[in-house]
């Protein structure tokens, strides 16, 4: 077998020498060569106008006498911009007809069935009549993908490239044409390609049993682009808000870069919501969305004791610029802001768990790097934090920041830089505010800027840093820096009210301030080796001790008296109390800090590799042991800081990450608990007094490759909403598309068949995750814990098609059970169903969906929700 070229001077002679005179012709695939009427039109001179490339697995004839090649047995042929595959193939390239049918096996079934391909267009049938140059086509059981439907018909008729009509058709979105689990049945169709589907009396049939849903016509867009359309609502009721209509509107099929999708809520107690949501991309350059949702809340009925009313609105906005767009300049955004009470009353919420959020925040910053030498580094950004529980906002509106590269004045650009000399270099840094601090019920109106705070801060760093005794590492800085401010203040006693007062002063000022710090520190590597018999052949220990030295002076020339009552009792303030940037420190500081950093490492070894040159293993017993304190020089009593004793390992094949932190004060405390300038070892106490000590652990399994899952998605809707990116406070449940799974999964043409193997033989994933808290307090000898809790979640395959999720958890303090959510999925190939259940709580609710995956037929739907009452406060 191999493949040809043939033109009109072939020798007919020259084909393959079998019995070809023998050929069969099955009725029912070529038996249309019968039928086919000579045309009335004077036959063209025979010959070719186009190269055929043909291969056949059987034989092959070239007959010039009746203008026909024949190709038989895994036929390929290749003709103009044809392919065509199939048992047989038939071409009578005078007139530019081609015939291509089945092969019956030994057993009698059939095989080879034509595939054939003209441009984009792919068509597989039991038998193909086609006239490439008038673009006529007749097809037996043809079977082709249009977008996201896949349609079977009993005889399809071409017209030209642009229309197709079927006869007895059903199509579906089901992988499987030939044994779909549901599908619309239709007995005439007309088929426009990448254009629209118009269908006459249509039913739908579900496992090859008839439904009651019938369509007297249909239309069916087919495009690869996204087209304009209404999204059907969701029905439910509340006992608080009634009955309602959710996630109903328009989508805006704007063009290819953006969308918009208009959506609403209507409640029959008079409560309704609004939203906005539109993407953008551009490809290699950025890609967002800008999320807009209002809401106004209704509780009970007007006149009834418990009747209220809210408005909360929250807006999101996501930009990414892609790296290769500008590699010198970036701009992004991360904004989730709106009303404090937002996620807590929201009627109809992406992501349940982000009323468990306590903070909303916000980033808009776009950078900027100017090629010069030095480098000059420049960025402006607005910033945005909000606590939802006490509605205090926090902004910077904007902050402008500029920096100078690192410069060595001392050692040419290509020299090393080594030394005391050498090393020193010194840098420009710039800091630029505009700080306004208010709540929720004044944002953006004008009281919210009348309290602006704004300032520049200029700081120039001088370092350098070298070693001595060769082992040790020795560093020494000072900074200089600047600091202008628009506000101060000033203190003054008010004799009509016989009290002391603050004035605001606008205007500026400015002050100066310096320090010095240096450190030194080595490392030390310590061996304990057992033997290259044992199982831990060695235990290797690294200590990074370190001291170090601060010193900064008082600025008592920024600070002044006042009058604080009217006996003349005078107090010291400075104007710059309550600054953008702080305050000039009044207190003379120099003080020495001690550290000692230890990591622990075991080599064991490998049973794994029985070559004799195999290499240990290196396990990570500890990834970090610390400790530190200071001492302060300056002071006349409490000098020694506590000590602060941290340690950290992975354990599992670092699947469990362990954290440990104690604070220990080797002070003692008097009967009211303040810290006396006594040892607690001279007050009859121990060396060390424990105030407080915390320990986390967090483990994390998945069943893929034994590798610890994560379960996090910066990109999902609970990330956005600033909760936690794993599913220990839920997982985010986007109501607007119900069509999307709960669980994250995308179709991947690339992986195994869930269900190869069978049932028993079939992997099932799953990935679980755990958390654990536990803090103690011990400050005034309460010896009390105040934090204690574990929360859990996981996702697990019950069957290859069924996924079970869960979130939960328990508080050992308050004695109640956190956040639990349940999340059911079933798989339905081209349907997917699923239930959402939050049992407990001020947040119980639950949903079910059932319909179809494709977009194209999302309306095809059922979607019960029962949205949890909201309590407005």
């Amino acid at each position: 077998m191999g493949t040809h070229e043939v033109s009109a001077q072939d020798d007919p002679a020259k084909t393959t020498p079998a019995t070809i005179d023998t050929l069969t012709v099955i009725p029912g695939d070529l038996t249309v060569l019968d039928t086919v009427k000579n045309d009335s039109i004077k036959p063209k001179k025979a010959g070719l106008d186009a190269t055929i490339k043909r291969k056949a697995k059987g034989y092959e004839k070239l007959d010039q006498r009746n203008k026909t090649l024949l190709l038989h047995d895994e036929a390929e042929l290749y003709y103009k911009d044809i392919e065509l595959k199939a048992g047989q193939i038939i071409m009578k390239y005078d007139r530019d007809e081609v015939f291509a049918g089945r092969l019956k096996d030994s057993l009698g079934n059939y095989t080879q069935y034509p595939y054939f391909k003209q441009g984009g267009n792919v068509v597989e049938a039991d038998s193909i009549h086609f006239n490439s140059k008038t673009k006529k086509a007749r097809v037996w059981n043809s079977r082709s993908d249009q977008g996201e439907f896949r349609i079977r018909g009993e005889l399809t008729k071409k017209e030209n490239d642009s229309v197709y009509y079927i006869k007895g058709a059903r199509f579906t979105t089901s992988k499987d044409i030939n044994n779909p689990e549901y599908y619309f049945l239709t007995y005439k169709v007309k088929f426009v390609p990448g254009e629209k589907v118009v269908v006459g009396p249509t039913q739908m049939w579900i496992a090859d049993v008839p439904t009651p849903l019938v369509l007297p016509f249909g239309f069916f867009p087919m495009t690869d682009k996204a087209e304009s359309g209404f999204i059907v609502p969701t029905f439910g009721d509340n006992s608080r808000q009634g009955y309602f209509l959710q996630n109903g509107g328009y989508y805006f099929a704007m063009s290819d870069y953006y969308d918009l999708a208009v959506l609403g809520d209507y409640y029959t107690n008079g409560s309704y919501g609004l939203r906005f949501q539109s993407s953008y991309a551009q490809r290699y350059k950025f890609n967002g969305n800008v999320n807009f949702r209002y809401e106004n809340n209704v509780q009970s009925e007007r006149g009834f004791p418990d009747y209220a009313r809210s408005t909360q609105y929250n807006i999101q906005w996501s930009h990414n610029q892609d790296a290769k767009a500008n590699p010198n300049s970036r701009f992004s955004a991360s904004v989730n802001l709106g009303s404090s009470q937002y996620y807590r009353q929201s009627l109809n919420m992406n992501n349940i768990g982000s009323s468990l959020n306590n903070t909303m925040q916000s980033s808009v910053s776009y950078s900027k790097t100017f090629q010069t030498v030095p480098a000059v580094n420049l960025s402006l950004s607005a910033t945005h934090s909000q606590n939802t529980n006490t509605e205090q906002i926090n902004m910077t509106l904007p902050t402008l920041q500029a920096s100078v590269d690192r410069v060595f004045p001392f050692a040419p650009a290509d020299a090393p830089k080594k030394g005391l000399i050498k090393n020193i270099n010194l840098q420009y840094n710039l800091r630029g505010e505009n700080r306004i601090q208010t709540y929720d019920s004044l944002f953006f109106k004008p009281e919210m800027f009348r309290d602006a705070k704004s300032g520049l801060q200029h700081t120039i760093p001088l370092s350098t840093n070298f070693k001595v005794f060769r082992y040790f590492s020795v560093s020494a800085a000072t900074n200089y820096q600047e600091t202008w401010v628009m506000n101060t203040i000033r203190r003054e006693f008010d004799a009509d009210s016989a009290a002391s007062v603050i004035q605001d002063v606008k205007g500026f000022d400015s002050y100066r301030t310096y320090n010095f710090s240096s450190s030194i520190g080595t490392t030390i590597y310590g061996t304990f080796p057992f033997g290259d018999d044992k199982k831990i052949q060695a235990i290797r220990h690294v200590i990074r001790p370190s001291v170090s030295y601060s010193y900064s002076p008082s600025f008592d020339q920024y600070y002044d008296y006042y009058q604080y009552d009217a006996a003349g009792t005078l107090r010291e303030y400075t104007r710059f109390e309550s600054g953008l940037f702080g305050q000039p420190g009044k207190t003379y500081s120099s003080s020495v800090g001690i550290a000692v950093n230890n990591t622990f490492e075991a080599k064991v070894r490998n049973d794994d590799d029985d070559s004799p040159d195999a290499e240990p293993k290196k396990i990570m017993l500890l990834n970090n042991l610390n400790f530190t304190t200071s001492y302060n020089l300056a002071a006349d009593s409490l000098a020694w800081a506590p000590l602060r004793v941290s340690a950290g390992t992975n354990l599992f094949k670092d699947k469990m990450n362990v954290n440990f932190g104690t604070t220990l004060d080797p002070y003692a405390i008097d009967n009211s608990g303040t810290r006396i300038n006594t040892y607690n070892i001279d007050n009859g106490g121990s060396l060390f007094r424990m105030t407080s000590a915390n320990l986390t652990l967090n483990y994390s399994i998945t069943s893929e490759d034994g590798k610890s899952g994560d379960g996090e998605n910066k990109e999902s809707q609970t990330a956005r909403n600033g909760g936690r990116e794993d599913d220990l406070f839920g997982r985010a449940t986007d109501l607007s598309d119900s069509r999307k799974s709960m669980f994250d999964e995308e179709e991947d043409s690339t992986k195994p068949d869930k269900n190869e193997g069978g049932f028993f033989n079939a992997k099932l994933p799953w990935d679980l995750r755990f958390a654990y808290s536990l803090t103690y307090s011990n400050n005034k000898r309460e010896r009390e814990i105040i934090g204690n809790s574990i929360m859990f979640s996981g996702n697990i395959d019950i069957t290859p098609r069924w996924k079970m999720g869960f979130s939960s958890g328990y508080d050992f303090v308050q004695k109640g059970v956190t956040f639990t959510q349940m999340r059911f999925e079933r798989d339905l190939l081209s349907w997917r169903m699923d239930f959402n259940w939050i049992p407990i709580g001020d947040n119980t609710s639950w949903g079910f969906f059932i319909g179809i995956k494709s977009s194209v037929l999302s309306d095809i739907k059922w979607d019960k929700r029962q949205v949890p009452d909201r309590v407005i406060r």
